[in-house]
């Protein structure tokens, strides 16, 4: 029998208990250390928003960047109902985030650029950096968001003053730093599917030197897709705890010398993603007639699991009329994943009624593991402190990364799924660059930026193991027979460069325009079950810029404004799937994006501020020969070649909606006791493609997805409760594709509500 859990876990009435005393120790503190009051903005006035997109803390007006953030309440909203860092795509314009791992492995587009690669030594084009140190493999991309001071997205190429693969851009998390003041806040929410949300930090000086700011979080969901194959060894799916740790501590008692470290740790376990076997309905982008999200039918076995631990040290030195920082990091990281992926049970070839739901030519059921993971990274960097028209900075950064990956393949057709395929592969990782950036103020009105890197790359990949009773063994590795390993060592060098300028035309009021380079490194794929081993080129993107940045009507309104084009030469493509059950990386000769983007924020009344973004991106692939695999069942509208690979010249680039758009609103009433509101914030992105190729039913449909939220905060905002739903009108859309076997896809999340509580002190 199913055996329900109590709905507040043992582990949540724990934290709740802490940081309730907590927060009566802080009531007892505050008579004899009173916090300094932070100034705050007039009713009805726009904060001012700093950003630290060009490595040092500046007013978001005066970087000529196409910038955008989120932070304070729309986080809240995101972390409430248990979300995890994919709620993030569409909050600002053109950002999309999607993942074929679940909650384990996000996929981060900027103007429809990135990668669907979903090997676990896939390269990204958006760099992710968590409090400043950069996130190379794509399972540490999925590190939660909780305590976080802002988050920024920097739209285009980054790659003079970040480390590792930015063509597209980066997307940057900052924590909340200790301070030197007791203070936290505690949040407990529950919702539906008895979806939990724990979390709070606490922030303790320890001397006037020294401050430990210690944060948790913890996300559990109850199973609520049941399994309707009886046999199937995963009974009931979609259940998840994500549980995530920081633990700050700073030393800043000299005015020339501060010091801050960072511990912090991951634990996830729950569901990999689920894969439907014939959801779509042929000709069409439909689901089927009767779909039910809560049910799927299953031969295979569905786990996911991750443990991430990390630390950094931080250091700033004060020099005369110079500042020199050091930042080093290092991550490991443990994963294991496994799915059904044909996403139904049995095989055809079995006869009538030994298969479903719908047409299942073949069984296929999967895993992905990395057992082996470290990265280290150091970064110092020089930067001028004195006041005058000029300034700079330079800096030397060293990455290094080695892991090993492992591929599983079962039988879905055999009493206990035994295993029928191994592989395991090995990936070492070094980069350098060396890198300087100048501003000069040419008049109080007109400043100039330049930057420049050079950057070197190098990867040794080799194929250790491998074995298959299931698939035989493809050319590329009958090489392990006579002593392998099957390897390569791409290595790559660049030198980067960006130029910007900003011109002030009215107080408050700037237009900037920017031109810049991205690069991104040779990328290997190994030989696996199904096809040989591949390598990409580097690839080079080339983007200009330009826009306004306004602050108006006495700070009432803020609004950004850009347009853009960028070219990348010799893109790196995965073709995933298709007739051919391979995964290889590939070259195109080139691809463009243009568009627009809009950001605005704006007080409509001193208790109304709504929010608006938009982007519009419009992305070709350019390469007239260039010719993909298509899928075994689907609609391909692309003209195919001799060979039946569809060309794919022309097309969008996959996951890029032409439109995202994303809306909030916040209504308060003010009370004399305290406030009560209103907020609601909207999300939409237009149609996307799943693959390169062109087809009907892999077509994603447009996507709008709204929340609500209504709740009431007194004691001068200390206290606040609400009830919130999300995605309010249950809107299911298909967002993602398997091609090789059937017309399998894969969901979002359905309507969920519930109730928060959240405490400051």
């Amino acid at each position: 029998m199913h055996r329900t859990r109590p709905l507040v876990h043992p582990h949540h009435a724990l934290a709740a208990a802490a940081i309730a005393a907590l927060h009566l120790g802080a009531a007892a503190q505050q008579a004899a250390a009173p916090a300094a009051a932070a100034s705050a903005p007039a009713a009805g006035q726009l904060q001012v928003v700093t950003v630290t997109a060009e490595r040092r803390l500046e007013n978001i007006q005066d970087v000529p960047n196409s910038i955008s953030t989120l932070g304070g309440e729309a986080l809240d909203v995101i972390n409430t109902s248990g979300q995890d860092v994919r709620e993030l795509s569409g909050r600002v314009p053109s950002l999309n985030i999607e993942s074929s791992f679940g909650r384990a492995f996000p996929r981060f587009y900027i103007r429809g650029y990135g990668n669907t690669d979903f090997r676990l030594n896939a390269s990204q084009p958006v760099s992710l950096v968590y409090d400043d140190v950069v996130q190379e493999n794509p399972i540490l991309k999925g590190f939660p968001l909780f305590d976080l001071a802002r988050i920024e997205v920097l739209r285009g190429p980054q790659g003079t003053l970040f480390g590792r693969n930015t063509p597209a851009g980066v997307v940057k998390f900052d924590s909340v730093r200790p301070t030197h003041k007791f203070e936290g806040y505690g949040s407990l929410s529950v919702g539906t599917y008895r979806t939990v949300n724990a979390e709070g930090a606490v922030n303790v000086p320890l001397n006037p030197d020294t401050a430990l700011r210690v944060s948790l979080l913890n996300q559990t969901r109850d199973n609520w897709v049941h399994n309707t194959y009886a046999p199937g060894p995963t009974r009931n799916l979609e259940g998840y705890r994500d549980s995530a740790m920081r633990t700050q501590l700073l030393w800043d008692g000299s005015r020339d010398l501060s010091v801050l470290a960072n511990v912090h740790a991951r634990d996830y376990k729950g569901s990999a993603r689920l894969f439907r076997a014939n959801i779509i309905q042929p000709g069409t982008n439909n689901l089927v007639p009767g779909f039910d999200p809560a049910a799927v039918s299953y031969d295979g076995a569905n786990t996911s699991k991750v443990q991430n631990y990390g630390a950094n040290l931080r250091v700033r030195v004060g020099l005369q009329g110079m500042a020199l920082y050091s930042v080093t990091g290092y991550e490991t990281v443990k994963t294991y994943s496994r799915g059904d992926i044909d996403g139904g049970y049995g095989a055809a070839f079995l006869g009538p009624g030994n298969f479903g739901p719908g047409f299942i030519p073949f069984s296929s059921e999967t895993a992905d593991g990395m057992r082996d993971h470290g990265q280290f990274t150091q970064e110092f960097r020089l930067e001028s402190t004195t006041a005058g028209p000029l300034g700079w900075q330079a800096g030397l950064f060293y990455f290094h990364e080695d892991y090993k990956i492992e591929s599983f393949s079962y039988n879905s057709l055999s009493p206990g799924n035994p295993q029928n395929g191994y592989e395991r592969v090995r990936q070492k990782n070094d980069a350098y660059a060396v890198f300087g950036a100048v501003d000069y103020a040419l008049t109080p009105l007109f400043k100039l930026r330049a930057g420049l890197r050079y950057s070197k790359d190098k990867k040794n990949f080799g194929v250790e193991a491998y074995n298959s009773s299931g698939f035989g063994t493809p050319p590329d590795l009958a090489a392990l027979a006579a002593g392998g390993p099957i390897s390569a060592a791409p290595s790559d060098n660049k030198v980067n460069w960006d130029l910007s300028g900003t011109y002030t035309v009215a107080p408050g009021v700037n237009l900037y325009a920017r031109a810049a380079t991205g690069f991104r490194a040779s990328s290997v794929q190994g030989a696996g079950f199904f096809n040989g081993q591949s390598v990409a080129r580097p690839e080079n993107n080339t983007s200009v810029e330009a826009g306004v940045k306004a602050e108006l009507l006495d700070r009432r309104v803020r609004v950004a404004f850009d347009v853009y084009h960028y070219e990348v030469k010799d893109l790196q493509l995965t073709a995933v799937g298709g007739a051919a059950n391979s995964n290889i990386l590939l070259n195109a000769r080139k691809a463009r994006g243009q568009g627009a983007e809009l950001d605005l924020q704006a007080y409509l009344t001193d208790n109304l501020l709504a929010t608006l973004g938009w982007g519009y991106n419009d992305t070709r692939i350019q390469d007239p020969g260039l010719a993909v695999s298509v899928c075994a069942a689907c609609t391909v509208t692309n003209p195919l070649n001799a060979a039946g690979k569809a060309l794919i010249d022309g097309n969008p680039l996959p996951q890029a909606p032409k439109n995202t758009l994303s809306f909030t609103a916040k209504y308060t009433v003010p009370t004399s006791i305290g406030d009560f509101y209103a907020y609601t914030d909207w999300v939409y992105r237009s149609e996307v493609n799943f693959f390169l190729y062109k087809s009907i039913e892999f077509t994603g449909k447009p996507l709008t997805e709204g929340g609500l939220r209504l709740g009431y905060t007194w004691d001068n905002g200390k206290y606040d409760f609400a009830v919130f739903g999300r995605n309010i009108t249950n809107q299911i859309r298909i967002v993602g594709g398997i091609d090789f076997n059937n017309l399998t896809g894969f969901i979002n999340d359905p309507r969920t509500y519930g109730v928060q509580f959240k405490a400051t002190f």
